[in-house]
């Protein structure tokens, strides 16, 4: 009889721990994330309306492992890449002292580097990812940074090699202190998906958040299509928190004015809305940032 009421003692400790252990339920999630600096037109962090309400991640776009003249790939030694005129150490220390919420991550690979492709394309995996964990634990330390998003679209190696190359970066420089999250930005193409879904599948258990790029889809894109591939998204990165995003410069996918906040809402109600993100502030500036004051508001009275 002892051992039976240790057992069932055992088993309510047990549940009660899981569900104190358990993540927070999406619909609490206030995150806003938003890319910045790829466009050297000038937008400091202190443009950029911050709700205290949420959860605000900047993410500098971009870091590459380029040269900077004339770039040619460097094998995993990272270059900065955004406006560090205007977004500098400094400006990132002031903007994290003044406003408690705020976190800055970095953003690696994007679309293009000068006047070409920035490509994945390291020499060999254990020399790239010894070269990427030093190089970039230098920039995060120097930039007082929080984490790294993963943005490469264009690749010269196979699924499994950027999977091994990514999943090992991104353990090393969490294992290091060095990075408190990662987060993923794939979209809907072929060559980018099956690169993601290898590192997903052998490491997603290291990234915090997919930054699907929900506006590379067409500016036709209705809200019973967004909710359909955001369905699709969040079965393909099973178990991840992916984000609804929308894009300011005009490329597509359902814009704000076409009914982004409204496909928000119906995830909120159904529990699915782990945040939001946007490319990019640099776009915004010039409008006054009205579409990121809404979704801060959306996501600081849900929480």
């Amino acid at each position: 009889m002892a051992s039976s009421n240790l057992r069932s003692s055992l088993l309510q400790l047990l549940q009660v721990l899981l569900i104190l252990l358990a993540p927070a339920s999406a619909a609490d999630s206030n995150l806003f994330r938003e890319y910045i600096g790829a466009e050297f037109d000038g937008v400091r962090f202190s443009d950029v309306p911050i709700n205290p309400g949420v959860e605000f991640h900047f993410i500098l776009s971009f870091a590459i492992d380029y040269t900077s003249d004339s770039p040619t790939p460097t094998n995993g030694r990272f270059n900065i890449f955004w406006d560090t005129d205007n977004l500098s150490p400094s400006q990132v220390a002031a903007i994290k002292q003044s406003h408690g919420n705020v976190k800055v991550a970095l953003s690696l690979g994007g679309d293009s580097v000068g006047s070409g492709s920035a490509y994945f394309q390291p020499s060999s995996i254990d020399s790239w990812v010894r070269n990427a964990v030093s190089s970039l634990t230098r920039i995060i330390k120097q930039y007082h940074l929080d984490g790294i998003d993963i943005d490469y679209e264009h690749f010269h190696a196979d699924p499994d090699t950027f999977a091994e190359c990514i999943g090992q970066l991104v353990t090393r420089l969490k294992n290091n202190g060095v990075i408190s999250f990662a987060s993923i930005a794939p979209y809907d193409d072929d060559e980018v998906q099956s690169h993601y879904l290898a590192l997903w599948r052998k490491y997603g258990h290291v990234i915090d958040y997919v930054n699907f790029q929900f506006y590379a889809y067409d500016s036709s894109t209705t809200v019973s299509q967004f909710l359909s591939y955001f369905a699709q998204q969040s079965s393909n990165y099973n178990g991840g928190k992916v984000l609804a995003s929308f894009a300011t410069d005009g490329s597509g996918g359902l814009s704000p004015e076409n009914g982004f906040f409204r496909a928000c809402n119906t995830l909120r109600k159904q529990g699915k809305l782990h945040g939001i993100f946007v490319w990019s502030a640099d776009d915004s500036m010039s409008d006054g940032f009205p579409y990121e004051k809404e979704s801060q508001n959306m996501l600081a009275s849900s929480h």
